[in-house]
């Protein structure tokens, strides 16, 4: 039975947040490392997938919209307008076994954990891997999400948003975990521990100017210089974010600052 699980989300090919969440003790010591998408789309698409498989068995992988949609272009096949240049050009840097990978990835992913329950992880909701909650949507959505997902679930893991939360719905935990390559609102690299004793959401200390120049010595992306500028040097606020995503979560008014 696994007795402690660390939730990552979103890692979107950033190798040096990546390197330093696994570097926590806590994440070292975790019997299995749950990556709930998103793995590849970004800066350093294959040196944070091999990473990730470097963990071997301890690691367990879920798929995420942007991982469908470097298969699809990997493949030969389009996008929509507006897909972020950077995750048309991660996918061009794939190896063939790089694209099996991401295309045999499940979604969701259920894992026993001690002392809990069964544990559920997705990506945006157990029914869709790009779907939108938050941690201010509705009940009736909420309700709607859940619907299908087993009583024995009793904490459901998403990530997708890039913004950390952790909040009871109906006597179930919903746990976003945030994002460790792109984070929103948050000073650091965001993840979660979960244990018999609850769940710890948890945040690595990062220096952003570091970070960026690392990306930009290490990735041949054209324009990383301008990703790293927008992403890590002055990511969005969690309050953006949320006014971006407000009107996919299923809410018919707006939602504004307060």
């Amino acid at each position: 039975m696994t007795r402690s699980i660390a939730v990552l989300s979103d890692t979107h090919g950033v190798l040096p947040c990546l390197d330093a969440v696994l570097r926590e003790p806590d994440v070292e010591a975790a019997d299995l490392v749950v990556v709930t998408g998103d793995l590849a789309a970004g800066p350093q698409p294959t040196q944070v997938l091999d990473r990730l498989l470097e963990l071997g068995d301890r690691v367990v992988l879920v798929r995420g919209n942007a991982d469908r949609d470097l298969v699809t272009v990997a493949r030969g096949g389009q996008l929509p307008e507006g897909t972020p240049a950077v995750d048309l050009w991660a996918a061009g840097r794939l190896t063939d076994a790089h694209v099996d990978l991401l295309d045999g990835l499940r979604h969701p992913v259920t894992v026993a954990l001690e002392g809990v329950g069964d544990v559920l992880f997705c990506h945006g909701t157990p029914r869709d891997d790009d779907e939108v909650v938050l941690v201010d949507t509705r009940p009736a959505q909420w309700a709607r999400v859940l619907a299908e997902v087993p009583d024995t679930v009793r904490v459901v893991c998403c990530g997708h948003t890039h913004m950390p939360f952790a909040r009871l719905v109906d006597r179930r935990w919903v746990v976003n975990s945030g994002s460790i390559g792109m984070p929103y609102g948050s000073s650091g690299a965001p993840w979660t521990l979960l244990d018999a004793y609850g769940v710890h959401l948890r945040t690595t200390a990062i220096d952003p100017d570091r970070v960026a120049r690392s990306v930009v010595e290490q990735s041949e992306f054209p324009d990383v210089a301008q990703w790293v500028e927008d992403y890590v040097l002055s990511a969005p606020s969690d309050l953006d974010a949320l006014r971006a995503f407000a009107h996919r979560d299923g809410r018919v008014e707006t939602w504004d600052r307060p």
